[in-house]
This record gives structure tokens, C-alpha cells and sequence, in this order.
């Protein structure tokens, strides 16, 4: 049996969080300690249970891994292991990153394909097709993705579309590689940046991060070193929309409030006050939202994360919304679970409609994904009586503490642990 919430509708939210270090970096750079032998340390890191999947994963290559409250310790030996074909891979999709880091070290890697949420196919066309123009061999065989090469060389390489997760592998592959590589319609996430400058700490020579061209000099060696890592902006841009969801007052630190230049502008058209400062900024929805339209696209535009949010923003507003999803083809089966709570919502093809302003009514609902999970338990929070949102392990996956944070901005969320009756 599985862990759900017991969310009790009618909160408003008010008061104060600090977010952790982003889930889509700190992953990130767990599989880059690979690339250095010795003992790289990680700070301010969120506590879920990716990171401890992601340690599973690195002991299974062969390094140490010591989580010691907000810090990781990664110990990475001379010779580390190449064959990643075993269970904790397959339990999360980051466990791909390992890719790149291996190829370069190893010169042959074999990962088992991963898993993770229930939101669109992510193939992993783009990542082998970067890694072959450095001069890899790579294909898909007994369920795993394999990659031989017997010396990498720097080449130009250009991505059909910025994926976030190729521009990644290519990246951890290229600093190790002899010669100059140029990776064009390369991702500009802010997590993106955090790995480019943590690989140059430990010694790379890469240029160009948060741009779409970015340029690698390889080098032979790298050296571990301590790094931050980069505020999380997903869940940052949750807190802002559960102030505006519940008509709340949120401010929230630890984050750029740049990387939600385009987030927190929607929540001003939806009628939230936002003030911004240095590291954080905070959210004030005293009237009723109205209804804004949103549309998916690679950084700097809406991000596909923050979609499940904004839905349930625009079941709390009045008017017509419609949300177009360009990233993830599948990323709308959450829906069907936010109709459920009595959401007024038509699905086209990639497109959402919602018919806002309705009382929403509490009902058992299932997560499928971290952000749905999210989603759905803001929206249980307007909704009446007492609602059920089962499968919170995705939750678990990418907040840290979230029913303790809502509890302390005044919500009522119980954990219901699986095998009470």
C-alpha cells in the first residue's frame, strides 16, 4: 500500500518558505561527480527521494555516497564501474544523465533505459546521436542503452530541439573529449547553467551556458569540488501559485526570481501583486484570479513542470483558459483526475480548455506524475470537504517536506501511511 494526502479544503496560505536546491540540477550534477576521481561535495540539496535513488545509483558504479542532512559527499573511484543495468536506474528518469559521465570516463557505458513519470515517450535519440558525432558507438540492446567509444573527439553538433537531457550528456561527454565542441539549439534552463559552471570548477573550459550555442575546449583531467546547488525554481513557482490559488500571501527565498521572470508575469496578469527581490520574491492574490492563457515552451518560456499548476490556477480563476502542452505529449492524463474535483475541462489534442470560477468538490484522486501530484492537492485545498490524492510518492520524489511546508502556511494536509486501515 502506498502513502496518500488528506487534503481539508477552505486554507488560505500565508507566511514564509525557503526552497532547496533544484531536483533538475542536483541530480545532475550527482552523475557529473563521475568525471572526477575523489570526494565532490554537494550543498543545499533538497531531501527527496531522487537524491537517494541518484546515491543507489552512483554506488552501484563503484563511488561512495554519504547524505548527510542538505549535503552530499560523493567519493568517485580511479576505475568506476560502466554497466548501470539494475533496479535503481530504472526507478527515475535522471539516471540516463550517467551516460555522458560514463562514456568519457569509461569509454563504454551500458544504462539500463529508465523510468519515471507517466507524462510523454522521452527517447533518447538526441543523446546517442550527440554522443556519435563525438565519436561513440551507441545502440539499444536488452533494455539498456549502450555506448563504446575508443577516444572521444570534439565535434559540431546541432539538437533538433533543446532537450534539456541531451544538451546534458553531450556536455559531460565533450569536456573529456580532444578537441573543441560546439553544441548548437543547446538548452538554457538555469540547471543547465549550475552544470556548466560546476564543470568548470572542477577544471572544463566551457562557454556559451544559458545561450543556445555553447562551446567546450576538452581537457584530459578533471578535479572534485565543492558547489551549491541552484534554487529550485519548479517548486519556487509552485509556492507562487499556491498563494494566487488560495488567495494567499507567499514569500517565498532561495531562488533567482529571474528564472520565473515569465511565471510570476503570468500570476501579474492573473491579478497577483509579485515583489521581487535578490533571492526570492513573494505573492499576494486578494481578489479572485482571472483567467490567463498559457503555453509550454523550453526555457525561457512557461515551463512544462509548472503546467499542472497552472491548471489548477485556472480552475480558481474567473473565465476561459486555455493551456497548449509543447513538450509532453502525455502531460494532460492528469486531467481526468482534476474533473474528478469538478474542474471544467475540455481536452483537444494538446490543448486544455478550463471554464474557471466553479466550487470544486472533494473526491479520491491519483497523482501520475510529481507536478500532477502537486497540482492536485492545491486544488484540493479550494475544493470542499476532505480529498484523498493517493500514489504522493511522486510528490515525494521532487518536494521535500511538502504537507509539512503546507501545514505551516496554514493548510490541514495529513500523510495517510499505506498500511493504516
Amino acid at each position: 500500500m502506498k502513502d496518500s494526502f488528506l487534503v481539508h479544503g477552505g486554507a488560505r496560505l500565508q507566511g514564509a518558505v525557503k526552497v532547496a536546491g533544484a531536483k533538475n540540477s542536483v541530480l545532475k550534477l550527482m552523475s557529473a561527480a563521475l568525471l572526477a576521481p575523489g570526494t565532490t561535495t554537494l550543498t543545499n540539496c533538497p531531501d527527496i527521494a531522487d537524491v537517494s535513488y541518484m546515491g543507489e545509483v552512483l554506488r552501484g558504479l563503484g563511488c561512495e555516497v554519504e547524505l548527510d542532512g542538505d549535503t552530499v559527499h560523493i567519493t568517485t573511484p580511479e576505475v568506476v564501474e560502466y554497466n548501470a543495468d539494475f533496479d535503481a536506474v530504472r526507478q527515475f528518469r535522471a539516471s540516463v544523465a550517467v551516460l555522458g559521465p560514463l562514456t568519457a570516463r569509461r569509454h563504454k557505458a551500458r544504462v539500463a533505459l529508465p523510468g519515471g513519470d507517466a507524462i510523454g515517450s522521452r527517447p533518447l535519440d538526441m543523446h546517442q546521436s550527440g554522443l556519435e558525432k563525438l565519436g561513440a558507438t551507441t545502440r539499444i540492446e536488452h533494455g539498456c542503452v549502450v555506448a563504446e567509444v575508443e577516444h572521444l573527439r570534439g565535434a559540431n553538433i546541432k539538437l533538433d530541439f533543446p532537450s534539456v537531457g541531451a544538451t546534458e550528456n553531450i556536455l559531460t561527454a565533450a569536456v573529456l573529449a580532444e578537441g573543441i565542441t560546439v553544441l548548437d539549439n543547446a538548452a538554457r534552463e538555469p540547471e543547465i547553467v549550475d552544470l556548466c559552471n560546476f564543470l568548470n570548477e572542477m577544471g572544463a573550459q566551457v562557454e556559451g551556458s544559458g545561450s543556445s550555442t555553447i562551446t567546450v575546449h576538452g581537457v584530459e583531467r578533471l578535479a572534485p569540488v565543492t558547489h551549491e546547488v541552484v534554487g529550485d525554481r519548479i517548486v519556487a513557482g509552485t509556492w507562487a501559485y499556491a498563494a494566487a490559488i488560495t488567495r494567499g500571501d507567499i514569500t517565498v527565498g532561495g531562488i533567482d526570481p529571474a528564472h520565473l521572470h515569465l511565471v510570476l508575469g503570468k500570476l501579474k496578469m492573473a491579478g497577483a501583486q509579485v515583489e521581487t527581490y535578490p533571492t526570492g520574491f513573494r505573492v499576494i492574490q486578494n481578489t479572485a484570479p482571472t483567467a490567463v492563457d498559457y503555453q509550454t515552451l523550453p526555457f525561457p518560456g512557461f515551463p512544462t513542470d509548472l503546467q499542472p499548476l497552472a491548471i489548477a490556477l485556472c480552475a480558481a480563476s474567473e473565465g476561459m483558459s486555455v493551456i497548449t502542452e509543447n513538450i509532453f505529449e502525455s502531460r494532460f492524463r492528469f486531467v481526468d483526475e482534476m474533473m474528478r474535483l469538478g474542474v471544467d475541462a475540455t481536452i483537444d489534442g494538446h490543448h486544455v480548455v478550463i471554464r474557471g470560477g466553479r466550487q470544486l468538490s472533494s473526491a479520491p484522486v491519483w497523482s501520475s506524475d510529481i507536478r500532477a501530484g502537486a497540482g492536485l492537492v492545491l486544488a484540493g485545498l479550494i475544493a470542499d470537504g476532505v480529498t484523498e490524492v493517493h500514489d504522493i510518492y511522486h510528490v515525494d520524489r521532487g518536494y521535500p517536506g511538502f504537507e509539512a511546508q503546507l501545514n505551516a502556511l496554514g493548510a490541514t494536509v495529513e500523510r495517510k501511511v499505506g498500511n493504516e486501515a
